[in-house]
């Protein structure tokens, strides 16, 4: 499995951005998630936003959710993260990974750090005027 993200970048505040996750490998396995994290200098590592393979479900979570959006290309086999209104606290390396035993847990697909299974190179988002 090889994730690689791209689409980071400087943007002032209250800027948007798309991030793109080029995923490959997953050649017989449907059952998983692909998920976006961050980690901020000096701080642990989050989930921000996943979703299921499967069926499409999404997880935001409550730091982005309403200015972020999750989304698959399956013939490109890419996901893509849309954040709008990016804020100073969004400044982070993010990173695209994949969780290989999805889980779904009140009706969204669990993403936590410690599932991950893959993670690719992470793009860097910097949210500074």
């Amino acid at each position: 499995v090889q994730l690689q993200a791209s689409g980071g970048g400087l943007v002032q505040p209250g800027g948007s951005l798309r991030l793109s996750c080029a995923a490959s490998g997953f050649t017989t396995v449907s059952f998983y998630t692909i998920g976006w994290f961050r980690q901020a200098p000096g701080k642990e590592r989050e989930g921000v936003s996943c979703i299921s393979n499967s069926d499409g479900r999404s997880y935001y979570a409550e730091s982005v959710k309403g200015r972020v959006t999750i989304s698959r290309d399956a013939a490109k086999s890419t996901v893509y993260l849309e954040i709008h209104n990016l804020k100073p606290e969004d400044t982070a390396v993010y990173y695209c990974a994949a969780i290989m035993f999805e889980r779904i847990v009140n009706g969204a697909p669990k993403c936590s750090d410690h599932d991950i299974d893959y993670r690719g190179k992470g793009t860097l988002v910097t949210v500074s005027s």
